[in-house]
């Protein structure tokens, strides 16, 4: 199945590289021109000079974009180019009603949707092991499984149309929690004086670890925090999540909590760190270490 690709930010680019090997790519299509015509050079595969032209030379499209408006108006751009039986596997975060609405209005010009959003970061994205949750009709996921199989390790469906996003809300909720508490463990860990290149390693092996432990605690060892996840991403997918228990009649404190925490980091010009950059508000408290961060 041939297939274009929309979006070419961090993770975005490296799926279309896994497409690409797999003999799957038939060209992308960026907003910012420059990125597409880049990536199709090294590649030697097709940068289209519009969504319609993508659209009208694939048989299944991927979209990995920042926002709800991003991804409507990527369908949009793509709706007069759209043929019947086609595939559009949307593997951003957006909400669960973004996605039904996706699904209603591609399934009324015979074209299914996906919402397909992943988990597992620039390194997941690069060596194709991404975990992929998927929503939306049974029959258009099975037609997807040898594209999506070329992107992630761990390929679940969860129902119907939204669900997959529901899915995606619910590991964005972890995470917030999870780089908290690693933030806040680090801190304490810097304080009393330990030797932290060791600590990582001996407790990534405990029953405390986690993803974001291994591969996001060396980044608060060293006090740099280069994008991988970036504070402004998570901060848009929590207040999707805030706004999904809402309607159920719920707050949820982790939530609040890490929203409070990523204005911060936004106000102090810290929004394009990775979400790891939680640990210079954690290190502020403890005296000895704010002190030697002024």
């Amino acid at each position: 199945m041939q297939t274009g690709f929309v979006g070419l930010g961090a993770m975005g680019v490296q799926m279309a590289r896994n497409l690409h090997k797999a003999g799957l790519l038939t060209g992308v299509w960026n907003r910012t021109t420059e990125k597409a015509l880049g990536l199709a050079q090294e590649l030697g595969c097709h940068a289209f000079t519009s969504l319609e032209e993508l659209a009208g030379n694939c048989e299944a499209v991927v979209v990995c974009v920042s926002a709800d408006e991003d991804l409507r108006t990527v369908v949009a751009g793509l709706d007069a180019g759209l043929s019947p039986n086609m595939i559009i596997i949307d593997c951003s975060t957006v909400s669960a009603g973004t996605a039904r609405d996706m699904h209603v209005h591609l399934e009324a010009l015979g074209v299914g949707f996906l919402d397909c959003p992943v988990s597992g970061g620039v390194e997941g994205a690069r060596n194709a092991t991404l975990a992929i949750m998927a929503g939306g009709d049974e029959g258009v996921f099975e037609r997807a499984l040898p594209i999506l199989e070329k992107l992630g390790k761990t390929i679940s469906y969860f129902g119907g149309s939204g669900t997959g996003q529901a899915a995606k809300a619910t590991n964005q909720i972890m995470c917030a929690g999870i780089i908290q508490a690693v933030g806040e463990a680090m801190a304490f860990a810097h304080a009393e004086g330990l030797p932290l290149e060791r600590l990582i390693d001996t407790l990534g092996k405990g029953a405390g670890s986690s993803w974001y432990f291994v591969n996001r605690a060396p980044f608060m060892a060293q006090n740099h925090f280069p994008a991988g996840f970036r504070v402004r991403l998570h901060d848009k997918d929590l207040r999707i999540c805030r706004d999904m228990a809402a309607r159920r009649g719920a707050v949820l404190p982790v939530v609040e909590s890490t929203l409070r925490e990523y204005e911060k980091l936004i106000v102090q010009g810290f929004g394009d760190e990775d979400i790891s950059a939680v640990y210079r508000l954690k290190s502020l408290l403890f005296p000895q270490l704010a002190s030697r961060s002024e």
